[in-house]
């Protein structure tokens, strides 16, 4: 055994020992701050009077306006879109604006359309027939909005210029600040089979009863995003990153074949044209039960309808007040139930649309989840502020606001459903119905940052499933369930904050990568009280209105009194990983010598001790191989069995970033020492986690299953 000196005593307990060991040769050479946890200030906006520095809009925050009044008629036999609007543009914003921008999404299904052109392709050994028909068709699909006329309020022609999916409507004269400008556009479009064109709206073709589902969206055009962040958000739409829009009034008038039942964005304004006596009463019950969806239109009676075509026509009418866009589902086959939502004393609907061949899995989940949904995001935002929440039997995954597109058919032989059927189809819905809180109230910038509708409310949709069910298998968000994507080939994985466009995976990186890292932010380094309030604050701030990144960084800190720059960076802006692991353990006794007490180390082998002791003392050398800073979640188990957790903060790694010495001590021997036993930081390489070494445990084989 070694006798420690007093000095080796006396240096083991200074604060600075660490600092001391990563400047133990100086050099006269410079360097910039590399330190993780220096502050954000170079890659955040300046704070000024539109946006603070504390992450809230400012008293000068300004966004436009826009209110559309439309009239739509769905031509069921050509599967076509005809409509009309009136745009009043309002320009509250302190400039002077000499055009507008509109965006024509359905341009990127045009003939001449540059997005096919894109992506690289080569022949693939062998492909599914329907995606063989989408990327190989017998001759193009003639896509794309025909615009008839646009046009002064006065009915004069209105000089604009199209440049693929957007159009740029040259005022007469600048619009300034507080004046509103008129306009019109007519057009039409062929609609897209969604099931073999692919397409986030379109229609369903059933061949054995000569039917269509339609799910329309994107099918007017509409205003871009004018802030002080990006002046016009006109970036071309190429089919991947979604959208950015304004808040405005929409006066909607759809005109559909009269044996259609209809859900779409807004309050119906003409319920008694439009429904059955019978329908009526039912959803008279609806409005005032909470416990289980009532049928308003049954499946015998959507069957007997949809075995005929109606040859007249019946016109809904919607009014919706403050919304970022518009979407609707209309067919004769759909079936529709419904349920009443008690949010803190408010009543809102839950709504499905579906045809037979979704149910019964539809009438079984799909109401009760989007009624989950709203429940569980009220309570961690805000209470939704709409009357209705829509989920149809769409086949696709698709939200717009109050109305969405969800898959789920029954799949086993006998017409039922398997539990991997219906978790798919409970996940999808409670995420699409979730984007109504993000991003269609809190507006951020879709086809900037999609991280920021897609990745917030992949991790609201975690705290629904579980508030759903459990038991719920999730599938994305466990920090466990990121490793393979951060420990693969960097070559092919982008930071976060990337351009949805621009990045290889696009699931992990916009959807599981932000989840994990809000997952870990409140189960691991924050803790659920401060993570809560934090992210409520930032919901409620920012509704109805157009945050950025830096909005939702600085709200989360300056609501918790957390310095989370270190993880913005290194989480958000950088792919680096985590690993860290147990470099080495030194063991020591005590010794009462008087006036100091001697610290002896014993050096055999493992964490036992030669001989018993009244106290135990280890020096524990952690090492951090990968590149991220993160929490060191420490499990100490004694011989006794018993266990006890130790967590060291972020920060201890602000001065040496490689590897950090602490000591634990006991009245009691250790058995063994494991980092982060419950696999909390994604760390990427278990092996180093355990002292002494654990071979073939859970974590060896939880590595060899995310590496393999």
């Amino acid at each position: 055994m070694k006798k420690m000196t007093s000095f080796v005593l006396a240096t083991l307990f200074i604060s600075f020992s660490v600092f001391a060991q990563n400047n133990t040769s100086r050099t006269k050479q410079g360097h910039t701050n590399q330190n993780k946890f220096r502050q954000m200030k170079d890659l955040l906006a300046t704070p000024n009077e539109q946006r603070t520095a504390s992450g809230a809009p400012g008293p000068k925050y300004t966004q436009q306006k826009v209110d559309y009044v439309m009239d739509i008629t769905l031509d069921d036999e050509k599967a076509r879109i005809t409509g009309s609007e009136k745009i009043t543009y309002h320009n509250n914003s302190e400039d002077t604006l000499t055009y507008l921008w509109v965006q024509l999404d359905q341009n990127m299904r045009a003939t001449d359309s540059k997005t096919p052109d894109i992506t690289p392709r080569s022949v693939p050994n062998s492909i599914p027939k329907r995606f063989y028909n989408r990327a190989f068709p017998d001759k193009p699909f003639d896509g794309g909005f025909k615009i008839t006329s646009v046009t002064n309020a006065n009915g004069s022609k209105l000089s604009h210029t199209i440049n693929q999916t957007m159009m740029r409507i040259n005022l007469p004269k600048p619009l300034a600040s507080g004046e509103k400008f008129e306009f019109n556009i007519s057009w039409w479009y062929n609609i897209n089979n969604h099931r073999t064109q692919g397409g986030r709206s379109g229609y369903e073709y059933f061949p054995k009863d000569d039917n269509r589902n339609y799910v329309i969206a994107q099918f007017y055009p509409r205003l871009c995003v004018y802030d002080n962040v990006e002046g016009w958000q006109n970036d071309q739409f190429w089919g991947r990153s979604e959208f950015a829009l304004e808040f405005g009034d929409f006066t909607v008038n759809i005109t559909v074949p009269e044996d259609h039942m209809l859900g779409a964005t807004g309050v119906l304004k003409n319920e008694k044209e439009v429904l059955s006596k019978k329908e009526l009463k039912r959803l008279a019950e609806a409005r005032k039960t909470y416990d289980n969806p009532v049928i308003i239109r049954t499946q015998k009676e959507a069957e007997k309808i949809e075995k005929s075509k109606a040859k007249g026509t019946k016109t809904w009418k919607f009014y919706a007040k403050n919304v970022r866009d518009y979407a609707f589902a209309t067919s004769r086959k759909f079936i529709w139930d419904a349920m009443a939502v008690d949010i803190n004393g408010k009543n809102v609907m839950a709504y499905s649309l579906y045809s037979k061949e979704a149910n019964p899995l539809y009438g079984d989940h799909s109401t009760r989840a989007v009624a989950q949904t709203l429940k569980t995001y009220s309570r961690y935002t805000f209470d939704y502020p709409y009357h209705k929440a829509i989920s149809v039997d769409g086949q696709m995954g698709m939200e717009y606001p109050q109305i969405c597109f969800n898959p789920g058919r029954p799949d086993l032989p006998n017409g039922g459903y398997s539990d991997r059927m219906k978790y798919r189809m409970v996940k999808v819905t409670i995420h699409e119905v979730g984007h109504n809180f993000f991003p269609m109230i809190v507006n951020s910038d879709e086809r900037q940052w999609t991280w920021m509708d897609e990745g917030l409310n992949s991790y609201m949709e975690m705290l629904a499933e579980l508030d759903y069910d459990p038991n719920f298998p999730i599938t994305r968000g466990y920090p466990k369930n990121i490793v393979r994507y951060m420990s693969g080939d960097q070559s092919r994985i982008a930071p976060i904050m990337s351009k949805g466009d621009n990045v290889y995976s696009f699931g992990s990186n916009a959807y599981g990568k932000p989840a994990t890292g809000l997952w870990m932010l409140r189960q691991t380094i924050m803790g659920p009280e401060l993570f809560d309030h934090a992210f409520k604050t930032y919901a409620k701030r920012w509704k109805f209105k157009h945050p950025t990144p830096a909005d939702f960084f600085r709200t989360m800190e300056d609501a918790s009194a957390m310095d989370l720059d270190w993880f913005w960076r290194g989480w958000f802006y950088t792919t680096d990983v985590t690993d860290i692991g147990i470099k080495g353990v030194k063991k020591f006794s005590s010794k009462d010598s008087g006036n100091i007490v001697d610290f002896i180390e014993d050096t055999s082998e493992g964490l036992g001790f030669s001989k018993k002791h009244n106290k135990y003392h280890y020096e524990i050398t952690y090492n951090k191989p990968g590149g991220l800073v993160m929490p060191i979640i420490v499990e100490f188990t004694y011989k006794d069995g018993s266990k006890e957790r130790k967590t060291y903060p972020a920060q201890i790694w602000r001065y040496n970033d490689k590897e950090v010495t602490k000591v634990f001590s006991s009245s009691k021997q250790l058995e063994s020492i494991q980092i982060d036993p419950d696999l909390e930081t994604a760390d990427v390489d278990t092996s180093n986690n355990s002292f002494p070494k654990k071979e073939n445990s859970k974590f060896d084989k939880f590595k060899n299953k995310v590496k393999g």
